[in-house]
């Protein structure tokens, strides 16, 4: 009996090994673009989020979700990425100042004290998704201070510390410039003048894996150690995609776990984050449909079809690809969210612009991509 016993459990257990998730199937499968990164996982430090999208007849929406080598503790380069909480967290900073009778919104026109042209939130937003524009990300980082960007973070329950601009001379000072708002540019009347922000310094990062390669250049000089991260912003992929979801699906979410900002600028953030280059006035031939979307069109510079809708956020840097997504095709009832994060850097040196973008990195995030809407095309709903 015992014996019997124990050849139905290994069964079971063989079983259970054998069987895969639909993410497993499609990262184990025979596509080459896959594969080939699936065959040195470690190297490239794969990470990836897929959550199936279910509704019942009541239109409720809840989650399945599918994860392969996520660890929050295991240190990657976001880049970019970290747009997408600065572009929320600001228009919650608007909602805020708004209620305590400060009467500027996303529409009015400010300036940063050592900027020279007049903008505003709503510009600058548009600039992030659009062609993920760095100079924009930095005047709302600005706005914000690192102090307040990570207070909002912790308040959501969301892992990460933002401490830094993005390709700026001055990228962790911690004081933040003045800034000054108008209603209309030529007036001389100041709506609001929001002062400098001194913020604390932050610790480094206590995360595995913050020491990278085995060479970096700095200042054209080739120093030949690994390059420390623990400085850097950090945003894991599990925060991110979360994000993703409270800002598609808020209905299925407490309201302390949602980004405080009103109807109307929900509905601006969700309008934005699908905005193609051409739709944001970016020419065509530089910026093309997926210049900013790398899942499913990535290695492709053709028109992205109009039924497929891609609202996301990209980062790529260091050799660091990461797009964290909402896709919906109209014309056949599909939707999911995918989150996924790759390292290309066959040579190990940091900064010598040798990052196999092309080759590898974007291959396999839009070969991920139509493989995951795929299988949703098959999925029983």
């Amino acid at each position: 009996m015992k014996y019997i016993l124990s050849i139905l459990i290994l069964s079971f257990l063989t079983t259970s090994c054998i069987k895969k998730n639909p993410l497993e199937e499609v990262l184990f499968s025979d596509v080459p673009h896959i594969k080939n990164v699936m065959q040195h996982i470690e190297k490239h430090e794969v990470q990836i989020l897929y959550s199936q999208i279910n509704k019942d007849e009541n239109k409720k929406v809840t989650f399945t979700d599918y994860e392969f080598n996520i660890s929050d503790s295991t240190y990657f380069y976001p880049a970019s990425a970290v747009k997408f909480p600065i572009a929320l967290i600001a228009l919650e900073k608007l909602k805020e100042l708004q209620k305590n009778g400060i009467s500027i919104d996303r529409k009015t026109n400010f300036i940063l004290e050592r900027d020279t042209l007049y903008t505003t939130i709503e510009k600058e937003i548009l600039k992030i998704f659009a062609v993920s524009d760095n100079q924009a990300y930095n005047r709302l980082f600005e706005f914000l201070g690192q102090d307040y960007i990570n207070q909002k973070l912790q308040s959501k329950n969301l892992k990460g510390r933002i401490s830094h601009r993005l390709s700026a001379f001055h990228s962790h000072n911690l004081k933040t410039q003045s800034i000054l708002f108008k209603k209309n540019v030529e007036d001389s009347i100041t709506t609001h003048k929001q002062e400098s922000i001194e913020n604390r310094p932050l610790p480094k990062l206590p995360l595995n894996k913050v020491l990278k390669g085995t060479a970096y250049i700095y200042n054209d000089t080739l120093l030949s150690k690994p390059k420390d991260f623990s400085e850097k912003n950090y945003l894991p992929l599990r925060s991110l995609h979360e994000m993703m979801k409270r800002i598609q699906f808020p209905g299925s979410f407490s309201e302390n776990d949602l980004f405080n900002i009103t109807k109307d600028d929900q509905d601006f953030i969700i309008n934005t984050m699908q905005i193609l280059p051409s739709d944001a006035g970016y020419k065509t031939k530089r910026y093309y449909d997926s210049y900013v979307k790398f899942f499913m069109f990535g290695d492709t510079k053709e028109d992205i079809p109009k039924h497929i809708e891609i609202y996301n956020k990209v980062g790529y840097a260091y050799g660091y690809l990461t797009d964290c997504a909402y896709i919906k095709d109209t014309k056949n009832n599909i939707e999911f969210i995918l989150s996924a994060t790759i390292h290309v850097n066959e040579n190990r040196i940091f900064n010598d612009d040798h990052y196999e973008y092309d080759e590898i990195g974007i291959p396999f995030l839009a070969e991920l991509g139509r493989e995951i809407y795929n299988a949703e095309k098959l999925r029983n709903k």
